[in-house]
């Protein structure tokens, strides 16, 4: 039988994953799933080599905080390793409810839900509430989560350049003036570091009627009063309707958070099937972010050590050339311009003893390839001199 030089059949799904190029490529050079053997703090080890972390999102450094540990300890020897169910059915506890409050009232809102994970929480804070037929106004440079939870809600979307309220403003003006609309931002862009121009935001929202959420899983626990996040650090609150984000950087647990108006988190309990269908957090990660949320508040000297290490560190990286597209927060990116660039400089800085990740296109735009790094309140004086002589020897070498 004779065959075609080209098939016009579309490969099959086994065949599409064994040939997948991108997948090739990652084992090829191994930039990513590495598995730490141990860790203490800032203190990790790899493959048999002690390192330095300079890539968590345990800003304030409180995942070995004493009480952290101890809440966690004493839920899992009092409520056992899981609810074992969604919320709506067999899995609210009381923890869950305490957790909520607390959280609700730290930030400034009337109510607040959690959720296993922090993508959860930030998906379901658009998809519960946007539906087709209305239009979303999002920031090009929103996380996947977001995207993901626009992409669900079937609404229509409408993209503006990253944190520009002017280009706001001029999508806004150009669609039906009686549509519903909402507006969807980061309060901190962790690729980028940059804080969003919130006030400036908030009143087109406010000029065009549009609804607000703000992903604030980067700003809370870094901005605002006591670590109480974006809206807080420019007095805006009460202007925006949805605030979600993570239990897993701040609070150094897991999970996530909507909070909001009363209406509106009763209204993602009824109809938010991402909150409706999943598993509820477990005990000991309730009780974590429950001890961290604390901590926020009786405990400022994290906070304190948290911004005092960013500025020393942002300083190091300016005094060697190196650009960090001008971030104005704990998470710090090196941009190397180039997948090439960006590799060397990975490698070079996993040689001396310095954990990081390496961001490349398209995760990130053309010609911005990253290494993207984040300070902790954990780094200690030492490490830091030891991180800025593996930043002078990779730059050299990349």
């Amino acid at each position: 039988m004779a065959f075609p030089l080209f098939s016009s059949q579309a490969a099959g799904i086994r065949e599409r994953c064994q040939s997948d190029p991108a997948t090739k490529l990652r084992l090829r050079y191994a930039p990513y799933y590495h598995a730490m053997e141990a860790q203490q703090g800032t203190n990790v080890r790899l493959n048999g080599r002690d390192m330095i972390m300079l890539a968590s999102n345990d800003y304030l450094g409180l995942s070995f905080h004493p009480k952290v540990i101890e809440a966690a300890r004493g839920a899992l020897l009092t409520w056992g390793t899981s609810a074992t169910g969604a919320r709506v059915s067999n899995g609210s506890r009381a923890y869950h409810l305490d957790l909520e409050a607390k959280l609700a009232a730290f930030l400034g809102k009337e109510a607040c839900h959690i959720h296993a994970a922090g993508y959860l929480s930030c998906l379901s804070g658009v998809a519960a509430f946007a539906q087709k037929g209305d239009i979303i106004l999002a920031d090009k440079n929103i996380h996947s989560c977001l995207w993901d939870g626009i992409r669900l809600s079937t609404a229509t979307v409408e993209r503006f350049s990253h944190n520009n309220p002017d280009d706001l403003r001029a999508v806004a003006a150009s669609l039906p003036p009686g549509t519903p609309k909402m507006t969807v931002v980061e309060g901190v862009y962790s690729m980028e570091g940059h804080i969003v121009r919130l006030p400036e935001i908030a009143a087109v929202a406010a000029e065009f009627n549009s609804f607000t959420v703000l992903d604030d899983a980067h700003g809370f626990g870094v901005l605002g009063r006591q670590g109480r996040g974006t809206a807080d650090h420019f007095g805006l609150t009460d202007q925006i309707d949805i605030i979600c984000g993570s239990l897993s950087k701040s609070l150094a647990s897991t999970g996530g958070f909507v909070a909001g108006s009363r209406a509106l988190i009763e209204y993602l309990r009824t109809h938010g099937k991402h909150t409706l269908f999943s598993a509820s957090l477990s005990p000991a990660q309730t009780a974590a972010a429950a001890a961290a949320l604390d901590i926020l508040q009786t405990e400022p000297e994290h906070l304190e050590r948290l911004w005092s290490n960013t500025r020393r560190y942002t300083a190091m990286l300016k005094s060697l050339g190196l650009d960090t597209w001008d971030t104005e927060t704990p998470a710090v990116p090196i941009v190397l311009g180039s997948k090439e660039r960006a590799y060397a400089f990975w490698q070079a800085l996993m040689e001396k003893g310095v954990f990081i990740v390496m961001s490349i296109t398209p995760a990130v735009p053309p010609g911005k390839d990253l290494i993207r790094t984040a300070i902790s309140a954990g780094h200690t004086d030492e490490q830091l001199e030891r991180i800025a002589d593996a930043m002078a020897y990779a730059k050299k070498r990349s």
